[in-house]
């Protein structure tokens, strides 16, 4: 699950090292904000950009990838709700593990997913947490 944030390095390579063990593409699901246009395809302007972020961590050793898009809901609607559908666009593409962010938007995270998948009995959800910031060094004169 990506959703345009730094986080998203993280869990593509977690997601990338998950699919390479099981020889199975990797399924890229962009979660893209309300406001954005329901006719944003997995080979739009948005999702592309939202996949340029990853793809160079995992492209090279990556078994192949499926781009799918996912639009937050409108309005004040249960996150739970959110993640119910995100996990039920998994379900379809028969994906068995679903790898997010411990912070993710708008209360869709990795805590609003797994107790979904609880609640519905469904996929595996892996918890990753953010890449440790490590600050930029000059070299030494």
């Amino acid at each position: 699950m990506l959703t345009d944030r730094i986080d998203d390095v993280a869990v593509a390579e977690a997601a990338a090292r998950m699919a390479r063990a099981r020889r199975v593409p990797l399924l890229l699901i962009a979660v893209m904000p309300p406001h954005t246009s329901r006719s944003c395809g997995p080979v739009s302007a948005p999702v592309r950009a939202v996949l340029a972020r990853v793809m160079p961590k995992i492209g090279p050793g990556a078994t192949g990838y499926i781009p799918e898009v996912f639009h937050l809901p409108a309005g004040n609607g249960s996150r739970l709700a959110a993640a119910k559908e995100l996990l039920a666009l998994a379900t379809r593409h028969r994906a068995p593990d679903v790898v997010a962010s411990r912070r993710g938007p708008q209360g869709l995270d990795a805590h609003a997913l797994i107790e979904a998948a609880a609640l519905r009995g469904g996929q595996f959800v892996h918890a990753v947490a953010p890449a440790a910031w490590v600050p930029l060094r000059s070299p030494s004169p």
